[in-house]
């Protein structure tokens, strides 16, 4: 059975996200942001989900985590709760 791990930065607004997106790409640290921004409890840890299988994660978020490249950063996802930055730190299919 599929297992990854991730992690996310969740926020509220399209454009807070996608500004997280440019400063990621710029080298901000990932983890740094998710503590700064993140409004799931998962980012007082970096944004760090742990391991979890398909079907555990909203549809939107599994599409993605199981399907993105690994160590590439995958957003905005936009799901019920808001605004996902993406990046799946490893998977196995």
């Amino acid at each position: 059975m599929a297992k990854a791990e991730a992690r996310h930065i969740l926020v509220a607004s399209e454009e807070l996200c996608e500004t997280l997106m440019t400063q990621i790409a710029d080298g901000a640290a990932f983890a740094e942001l998710a503590k700064e921004h993140s409004t799931c409890p998962s980012g007082s840890s970096g944004g760090d989900l742990g391991s979890f299988g398909p079907g555990q994660m909203v549809p939107e978020f599994d599409k993605v985590v199981f399907s993105a490249p690994v160590n590439e950063v995958q957003g905005p996802v936009k799901t019920q709760f808001g605004f996902h930055l993406l990046e799946v730190t490893s998977r196995t299919d």
